[in-house]
């Protein structure tokens, strides 16, 4: 791979998080990078074929989006794909052959697969499954490599260094849609009003801001002004803010990332959820100058208004079960809360099991419209 290849594909991954047309552009760049046939990316949440909901489906062949494979793929091969139900299962960020979500009689009998290997020449690929935002789950299909070969340890290595970058640019998308505000430009990106947007010139400091981001960085929610650069509220978060800005806007010739990070507040409300995104000044759908890069805000605790307490008593939880819940229903990840929280990803997901076991559920939208269900429930006394 060429030494700024890695680089153009994280920028193409940045403009595709704002704008899905651009996701030909960096599933093109990927394909080269791994001289495979393209990719296919997946969004969204469900635990079965009768409730499964996509937010978004993306084929590439090539650099061309395939919206007809898309298509067939939906109407006539989704609900008999015997690997589906698999897929759905496995352990998050790891790399699965996709032989392995079939048996050896469904590889030679399966239409399904059939098809993935005829037509979207994915008979070999690798798939991967990545925590999404709130309750939804992402999966990254990269087809088969193009000289027919094996897959060497070096693509391998490639497609897990982008792992993080993937799941980045969907979660950008879903905070972009819960705010209406995808396909937005620039300008109308600070019409938003249910998610805060500060615009950053390349040194960072602020360019404009809209009336969200204003009313935090008016009170101190969290975040504040300070010479015209944005600041986290506590030491620590701020420095996890720095960096991210950092990251975004690095010196010349240094790798331009994108990511997330936590910001707490002074009040009991949920924590700020902060993406920054590096913004390309290539291109014309988005005259950016002199904008470099966007941080969007999220704000959990501007959905409905859930008490722990009450949640705790009407659902027998413990203290630390409701406090995971309710960042749930607030729309937070596992992830996120787990950073949140102080606490490892795998010891969220296991209050979460025990809540399921709890009320005999199965999965995290169940849990999600329970907490909601309670939503401006009396406050639980002390």
């Amino acid at each position: 791979m060429k030494p700024d290849a890695f680089e153009h594909i994280l920028a193409s991954l940045h403009e595709a998080a704002l704008d899905d047309a651009r996701w030909s552009s960096a599933s093109t760049q990927i394909e080269e990078a791994l001289g495979t046939h393209g990719c296919s990316l997946v969004s969204g949440d469900g635990d079965s074929e009768r409730d499964y909901r996509f937010y978004f489906l993306w084929t590439c062949l090539r650099g061309e989006r395939r919206r007809d494979l898309e298509k067939l793929w939906l109407e006539n091969y989704y609900s008999i794909d015997e690997g589906t139900p698999r897929l759905r299962r496995l352990p998050y960020n790891r790399l699965f052959h996709i032989t392995s979500l079939y048996t050896d009689e469904e590889l030679k009998t399966s239409a399904a697969y059939n098809a993935l290997q005829t037509l979207a020449h994915a008979g070999n690929a690798i798939n991967v499954r990545l925590d999404g935002p709130g309750e939804t789950r992402i999966m990254w299909q990269i087809n088969d490599p193009v000289d027919g070969e094996g897959w060497s340890s070096e693509q391998c290595e490639l497609i897990q260094s982008l792992l993080p970058h993937i799941r980045q640019t969907v979660h950008v998308r879903h905070a972009l849609s819960g705010a209406s505000a995808l396909g937005s430009t620039m300008a109308e990106l600070l019409d938003a009003t249910d998610l805060g947007i500060v615009q950053l010139d390349v040194r960072g400091q602020i360019v404009e801001v809209n009336d969200r981001a204003r009313s935090l960085l008016r009170t101190g929610d969290g975040l504040s002004d300070k010479g015209g650069f944005l600041f986290a509220r506590t030491r620590q978060d701020n420095a996890g803010l720095q960096e991210l800005v950092g990251r975004a806007l690095p010196p010349f010739g240094i790798e331009v990332a994108g990511g997330w990070t936590i910001v707490e507040r002074p009040d009991a409300s949920p924590p700020l959820v902060l993406h920054v995104i590096p913004v390309s000044r290539q291109g014309t759908t988005y005259p950016t100058w002199p904008v470099a890069a966007l941080v969007l805000i999220v704000d959990p605790a501007s959905g409905a208004d859930f008490d722990d307490g009450v949640v705790a008593a009407a659902l027998d939880f413990t203290k630390m079960e409701s406090r995971v819940a309710v960042l749930l229903a607030q729309g937070m990840s596992v992830s996120q809360i787990a950073v949140t929280m102080g606490r490892k990803e795998s010891t969220i997901r296991s209050h979460v099991k025990n809540m399921f076991a709890k009320h005999g559920l199965s999965r995290q939208a169940e849990l999600v419209r329970l907490v909601q269900s309670l939503a401006g429930a009396p406050q639980a006394q002390g």
